[in-house]
């Protein structure tokens, strides 16, 4: 089952982020890529938002995944919904530019924002999967 969840984290290229400051939720629409292993998703973001601030107080974070753009003529029961769990963490410099050239052959509508000096490319290294098939069928697996 966790191939069938990395699969769905792969085909797609677009998340809610979820962050927290001060136990209040704060979600947001982001783009992202994903290394080939599914261990770090990466997302571009102005260092001025309200989700980077949120990042640096509390790592902590959760993403949903899903399926609701192909699957909108099917019923409730049949989408699918992915949440990703995991950790904030800074990119290491020497790594940021091969991550930017992947994130611009993904999402050249970012180049704008990637170009931005105040712009930081940021990881979450997942902890764990939750999928949900329709309204009943959850499965859960921890990153190994």
């Amino acid at each position: 089952m966790i191939d069938k969840m990395k699969t769905l984290v792969r085909e797609k290229d677009t998340c809610v982020l979820a962050t927290v400051s001060a136990g209040r939720p704060h979600c947001s629409l982001m783009s992202y890529i994903v290394d080939p292993e599914c261990r770090e998703i990466f997302m571009v973001t102005s260092q001025k938002t309200k989700k980077y601030r949120n990042l640096l107080e509390n790592p902590w974070v959760s993403l949903l995944i899903d399926t609701r753009e192909e699957d909108r003529n099917l019923a409730v029961g049949q989408k699918k919904a992915l949440t990703v769990s995991g950790v904030f963490q800074k990119v290491d410099p020497a790594r940021k530019k091969v991550i930017r050239a992947r994130f611009l052959a993904r999402h050249p509508q970012l180049r704008e924002l990637l170009d931005d000096p105040e712009a930081d490319i940021i990881s979450i290294r997942v902890q764990s999967f939750q999928l949900l098939e329709g309204v009943q069928d959850a499965y859960f697996a921890e990153q190994d």
